[in-house]
């Protein structure tokens, strides 16, 4: 008998820690089955040469060509029908990031034939949101929508499975419509950890899915219609390495690259959330105090920036970069990082750097951050997280028709809502409240270790480095 092949798509540099740099891949071809990788076409050949190995083909996902069909190819009916999909997920699950998804459409649509459409399309949303039969029919719609960019891939490999980086939401939909079109099986691994309960309705027929924990199954199937019996559990691969502390590097190396002092206690921060609400008035905040030795021991401040700080299409995010590393130049035992670019159209989203944020958690005295995913990143480290959200003066951004928000509203976004709940560390409203929850933690970072663990186990469910094989080995039975 022939060796089964799989298709699997990788189109955001998240997908490629999840699929490459885990055991998810190599387990697959541990069973001899052959994986045709598709990828950002100016990364394959150095993908390909990074992690070659008998059985695996690198290939382009021909991402330029899928972006133009969208844009040119009924380009309203798919803006729409991107909006419907994003918007329309079951009220059955918190909706509040789909509901802020659907005010930023309000404020930051231009166009007047959208904006003449968007009343009539809140209406179809709220269809979907109360009709199972309304959700299955707007996936149904939007089968039709195919380029044949991919005919001649599918003609030459002919694969059994395959396997994409999102359900999809993103650009891989057209290659899954294309091989759901010849009755080749699709089945998404959920890469993101607030993607089921900010994206909801498939892109594409999908008829598996594997998830990191029951929370999030709980979204597939309540906000998204997922049968129970198709949606497995198994963790999260990208995160096996911190467990395994395959990518730490030694705590005086890493010192010294950042030119930290070795005896002071190490306050980090990760910008997140800066698409809607500037960060740099936390990192102001955290400064003086460092600078004022406010603190309850000498600090320095590590600022680690945001992949979208690095987006020319966003000038405001470039302001804010050139503000923090401003702060860097001016104030005492202030220093940043940038992530490190993949480059295509992967950019800032890349594996190139997991050492750089493992490292930075794993040597934190106390992690600052918005609600990040490193927030479950950094429990998993065992390190006190706090989450500060001090409101920027005005509203978020506060500029003129770009949609915004204060950092204090945003508590009862899902993934926020249950790192709260969990009580797996402290939320900082103001700049006293954040005072006083970093020199807690500083003065003991044993507090709320406990739940941290239990918020860790709740949210990625595997915690001994076994998510990447369970991954693979699930994708295996399917074939």
């Amino acid at each position: 008998m022939s060796a089964k092949r799989v298709f699997i798509t990788a189109d955001h540099g998240l997908s490629i820690v999840y699929f490459l740099q885990s055991d998810v891949v190599s387990t697959l071809l541990d069973a001899g089955v052959e994986v045709v990788l598709l990828t950002d076409d100016e990364l394959k050949d150095r993908i390909a040469a990074r992690f070659a190995r008998p059985g695996l083909t690198i290939e382009g996902l021909r991402i330029k060509q899928a972006e133009y069909f969208y844009r040119h190819e009924h380009h309203d009916t798919q803006w729409w029908l991107t909006f419907l999909r994003r918007a329309g997920g079951s009220r059955r699950i918190n909706t509040e990031a789909m509901d802020a998804f659907i005010r930023q459409v309000r404020v930051e649509q231009h166009s007047f034939r959208r904006r003449t459409m968007y009343v009539p399309m809140r209406g179809v949303v709220e269809l979907l949101r109360r009709s199972s039969m309304a959700r299955k029919t707007l996936v149904e719609i939007q089968e039709k929508l195919i380029p044949s960019l991919y005919n001649d891939l599918l003609d030459r490999y002919k694969p059994d499975m395959l396997i994409a980086n999102t359900p999809g939401w993103r650009i891989d939909r057209y290659i899954m419509r294309a091989a759901a079109a010849r009755g080749i099986p699709n089945a998404a691994a959920i890469v993101g950890w607030d993607n089921p309960s900010s994206y909801a309705i498939p892109g594409a027929p999908t008829q598996y899915a594997t998830c990191w924990s029951e929370k999030q199954k709980e979204e597939l199937v309540l906000g998204s219609d997922w049968s129970a019996d198709k949606v497995n559990i198994s963790g999260i691969p990208s995160y096996d390495g911190y467990i395994r502390r395959e990518w730490l590097i030694p705590r005086e190396a890493y010192f010294k690259r950042h030119h930290l002092e070795s005896e002071r206690k190490l306050i980090a921060y990760a910008c997140s959330f800066e698409t809607f609400s500037p960060n740099v008035q936390n990192i102001e905040a955290l400064a003086r105090m460092i600078a004022g030795n406010k603190l309850v021991a000498p600090s320095q401040l590590l600022v680690r920036l945001h992949p979208n700080h690095f987006m020319r299409d966003w000038p405001y995010l470039v302001t804010e970069r050139e503000r923090i590393f401003q702060l860097e130049k001016e104030l005492p035992h202030v220093h940043v990082v940038a992530p490190q670019p993949l480059g295509g159209t992967l950019g800032y989203y890349s594996g190139e750097d997991m050492d750089e944020k493992s490292s930075m958690m794993a040597y934190s005295d106390v992690f600052v951050t918005v609600y990040s995913t490193m927030v479950v990143e950094t429990t998993l480290h065992d390190r006190p997280v706090v989450s500060a959200c001090l409101d920027a003066p005005g509203v978020g951004w506060n500029i003129p028709h770009k949609f915004s928000l204060s950092l204090s509203e945003i508590g009862n976004w899902p993934t926020h809502q249950r790192f709260r709940e969990a009580e797996a560390g402290r939320v900082a409203l103001d700049e006293t409240s954040l005072f006083e929850a970093v020199n807690m933690y500083l003065q003991d970072d044993s507090l709320d270790a406990d739940k941290r663990r239990d918020f860790v186990r709740q949210e990625i469910t595997f915690t001994d480095g076994s998510a990447g094989k369970r991954t693979g080995e699930y994708l295996l039975s399917l074939l």
